[in-house]
């Protein structure tokens, strides 16, 4: 097996010492170590955590750069080569890169993905879990304006949604909800009090994203979206060309073992349990076999 280069070549000499060694079967090791980026949302670090451990477990060095913000911060830094191994979401790193997009189906979002990333980056194989955009409301509200689907708030004045700032500016957000489903709203840069706002009343909608465990535990209600505003957006590593296939192939095997229901179990241990995020990774990695 060998380890991954970045950015600078090995000596001759640092190759021979390896040799010599005899490390068949474990990673080479590397003047740097990969480097794994996160968003600075808990259930993306979490994900970015079992990266790093499975990595860790085939011997490899990795550089853990987590909470580093949304795309407008960390896809330079992917493109720049500081950044090796990302969780992404494939509906939403699609509009990122072609906000003309129109595929919404899973398996045509992920291949309008491989094909809209830029030169250097790869999407590796896409998981079975999924942890979109949608809009919540509460009980309350939904049952008072009688609503089950996004296009029923068209007869709702007033609307004010909440969300991370970035929201004001995504295909999805304000501009997004008035043309395709003719709804108004006033929009609110809440971030990381958007749910706690919401159940406060202090907004009428909010985005939240589908595997967080608190839309099942507040009762809050999920608006069908007929239209398709949100692409259909699965968990998919992102590597650059720095990530050998050996390491690429151990990243792959943990996106293709978590499922939906998984990544919700990771979430709720994150928020019920207090857990930290090595140990929820650890624990799942166990679980499926993919580490000693």
């Amino acid at each position: 097996m060998t380890k991954p280069i970045k950015k600078s070549i090995k000596s001759a000499i640092a190759l021979s010492a390896v040799a010599v060694l005899g490390l068949a079967g474990c990673a080479e090791s590397s003047s740097e170590p990969l480097v794994i980026g996160s968003q600075a949302y808990y259930s993306n670090e979490i994900v970015a955590e079992v990266y790093a451990q499975v990595l860790e477990d085939a011997g490899y060095s990795v550089d853990r750069q987590f909470a580093l913000g949304q795309r407008d911060v960390y896809v330079p830094a992917l493109l720049a080569g500081e950044i090796d191994i990302f969780p992404e979401y494939t509906g939403n790193l699609l509009q990122y890169f072609d906000p003309e997009a129109t595929a919404t189906a899973e398996e045509d979002v992920y291949q309008a993905l491989q094909a809209a990333l830029p030169a250097g980056l790869t999407a590796l194989a896409l998981s079975g879990a999924s942890d979109q955009d949608s809009y919540n409301v509460t009980s309350d509200f939904a049952m008072k304006n009688s609503l089950t689907s996004i296009g029923a708030l068209a007869g709702v004045t007033g609307i004010r949604l909440g969300g991370a700032p970035e929201l004001a500016e995504r295909p999805y957000g304000p501009t997004g909800l008035l043309s395709a489903y003719g709804v108004t709203v006033e929009f609110e840069a809440t971030g990381d009090t958007t749910v706690e706002s919401l159940v406060a009343g202090l907004i009428d909608m909010a985005n939240v994203y589908s595997a967080d465990p608190r839309i099942q535990q507040l009762g809050l209600v999920t608006l069908t979206d007929p239209q398709g505003l949100f692409l259909s957006s699965n968990l998919v590593p992102i590597a650059s060309d720095a990530v050998n296939q050996e390491a690429r192939d151990l990243i792959s095997a943990v996106s293709s073992a978590m499922t939906a229901a998984d990544l919700v179990a990771l979430n709720v241990r994150s928020v019920d349990e207090q857990l930290s995020s090595a140990v929820i990774a650890r624990d799942w990695l166990l679980s499926k076999g993919l580490i000693d």
